[in-house]
């Protein structure tokens, strides 16, 4: 008997897209959705195991006030919940990242975001739990691993009771979650707040956050805030790619002060106004993971570029390093700078002219105006050679030497243009360039899903006493060849070298990261068909031709099965785990009381 154990994946997992299909499609965005069941159908409920500031932690880490002192510069003056820890290295970045450069004169108030590595890879004690919660959560909008984003509301207005003559002072949200939209709305309300009441009113918001349900995929939630209602619902990966997905409920929405119709999307056609006649270049620039820079003249419109950028490939991931707003203090300075080793893959958004000389060597740089000034169309067609670009001040435009794979289609072109000259609503406009992004990424990728799909054993190879089969190798030349008959040409009107940027891609980060993504969950899917198979077996009349030492041996295999079906919340079909429990139940009955007591004792960890 060789019931072999799997190799642990150490890997956080995801739920294959494939499963529950039928579940999917009934789903109304309408309704309140609850998360499906956890492994075997067991879901636990959340109550018994969250903590005070639990909930808190599952929306944000802390919140920051970053003021200006003459002799220190930007300083951390608060943290919120005071037992947040960050280390000096993070106050540092988020101290630096939390003011725009001098020379952006943003007078007023300003909202940005940006992106830093978080110091040390700590362990949350919410760990297991927050990972339930990602699970059914699409890939854009999982929980950062190695990065914390911040959400900052910049206020400057002239005071003269202070000696700079000016009053600074940012709020900083900071989180593991990518809800750029909903984040930002939620400072629109704290931060006028806070500035007129200071430090109590941080306190009253943080109360009120934990008592936030946590963002699980799929729910619609309300979350009250200083006296004002937001409803969200948080995407799962089963939702239709480009279809909104809150619908209001006429009659519990008397409370209800803000309905967001997205958590996260940014508006791409305001975003890419200033360069739009090379959105199909920019497409495939970010596609296949080239090092890009964004010079803008503020952080708001660097940060929303850079996340323009990386959700145009949408819904697949961005799986290099992005930082919406970067400065010559970052600590990755030196890093992504050096001029002795070619320029990362990384998208980065800048605003001190300083840059326009330290990445000259960049193979791809955007340059944006103000895009308030958006009332007559961009003229820039062509793209300009990099050599041109001298300072910041150079003209808005696209500097590349990157020839495109693609024809240029002219279409989506045109229909913007004649939007723009019949007053288009700017809703309509983004909705049509999301719709075009997501249409090209899908044509794009289905033949590489076809392709991945056939690696997958057949379910009638799955015998529950021998290991789970392997998944076939991906072979480039055997993915190459499935392009004649079934390549994007099937579902995309764009002619041009669909093989070259297919190879292009198969080198590139995005690849790497969607791959290692398909294999883990395709993975699962076996581990899963073969712990249903185990389950369905008899047992009781197997171990009767067992020795002692033998049943032993397979009590503790089926709880090792039960261990990693738990641990990495494998698919398996409802109540599959409940089965196995009660059939290892079974088999240690059968063993003499002395092997019972000891098979009964939980394993240590």
């Amino acid at each position: 008997m060789a019931l072999q154990g799997p190799e642990e994946l150490g890997e956080q997992v995801e739920e294959p897209e494939d499963l529950d299909d039928q579940d999917a499609s009934s789903i109304s965005p309408a309704e309140e959705i609850t998360l499906p069941p956890g492994p075997g159908g067991d879901e636990e409920p959340e109550e018994t195991v969250l903590l005070p500031w639990d909930r808190f932690s599952a929306w944000l880490h802390c919140i920051c006030v970053v003021g200006f002192d003459l002799e220190l510069g930007q300083a951390v003056e608060v943290i919120y919940p005071h037992h947040s820890k960050l280390s000096e290295k993070e106050k540092t970045s988020i101290c630096y990242l939390s003011f725009p450069d001098s020379n952006s004169g943003c007078l007023g108030d300003t909202q940005f975001c940006f992106r830093f590595r978080q110091g040390s890879n700590k362990k949350s004690s919410l760990g297991s739990f927050l990972e339930t919660t990602d699970r059914d959560a699409p890939p854009c909008l999982k929980r950062e691993q190695g990065h914390y984003y911040g959400y900052v509301y910049f206020r400057q207005v002239r005071d003269k009771s202070l000696k700079r003559g000016y009053f600074q002072k940012s709020l900083v949200l900071i989180s593991k979650l990518p809800y750029v939209t909903f984040f930002h709305s939620l400072l629109k309300i704290m931060a006028p707040e806070y500035f007129e009441k200071q430090e109590p009113c941080l306190e009253a918001a943080c109360n009120d956050i934990d008592r936030w349900p946590t963002p699980h995929p799929g729910r619609i939630l309300t979350l009250p805030i200083m006296g004002v209602v937001i409803k969200v619902r948080i995407p799962t990966c089963y939702d239709k790619p480009g279809t909104s997905q809150l619908v209001q409920s006429a009659q519990s929405d008397s409370l209800v002060s803000i309905v967001l119709p997205t958590i996260h999307e940014v508006d791409l056609f305001r975003c890419f106004y200033p360069v739009f006649f090379h959105i199909q270049m920019l497409w495939e620039l970010v596609l296949l993971g080239e090092a890009l820079v964004v010079m803008a003249p503020s952080p708001a419109e660097s940060s929303d570029t850079v996340l323009a950028l990386v959700s145009c490939i949408s819904p697949l991931r961005y799986c290099s390093d992005f930082r919406p707003y970067f400065t010559i203090h970052d600590s990755e300075f030196k890093e992504y700078t050096t001029r002795t080793q070619a320029p990362p893959s990384v998208i980065l958004g800048v605003t001190n002219p300083f840059f326009a000389k330290t990445l000259q060597h960049w193979p791809h740089i955007i340059r944006i105006g103000d895009m308030k000034q958006a009332g007559e169309m961009a003229k820039q067609m062509k793209v300009k050679k990099l050599k041109n670009l001298k300072t910041l001040d150079s003209k808005p435009g696209v500097y590349t030497a990157y020839k495109p794979y693609l024809n240029k289609d002219e279409e989506i072109i045109k229909q913007l243009q004649k939007g723009v000259q019949q007053k288009r609503p700017s809703a309509a406009q983004n909705a049509i360039l999301r719709r075009y992004f997501l249409e090209l990424t899908q044509s794009f990728i289905i033949p590489l899903e076809r392709y991945v799909a056939s690696l997958m054993p057949l379910q009638k190879s799955i015998s529950p006493w021998k290991s789970p089969p392997q998944l076939r190798p991906f072979i480039q030349q055997d993915f190459m060849k499935t392009l004649e008959k079934a390549g994007p040409q099937l579902t995309s009107r764009l002619k041009g070298d669909w093989i070259g940027l297919y190879r292009h891609f198969l080198k590139s980060p995005n690849f790497d990261g969607w791959f290692r993504n398909r294999r883990r969950e395709m993975t699962q899917k076996l581990e899963a068909l073969h712990l249903e198979a185990l389950c369905e077996e008899d047992l009781q009349q197997r171990i009767q031709k067992h020795t002692e030492v033998e049943t032993v041996d397979l009590v503790l295999k089926l709880k090792d099965k039960l261990s990693q079906a738990e641990r990495e919340q494998l698919p398996v079909r409802p109540g599959t785990l409940s089965k196995l429990r009660a059939h290892i139940e079974a088999v240690i009955l059968t063993l003499p009381e002395d092997l019972q007591g000891i098979l009964h004792k939980p394993s240590t960890p």
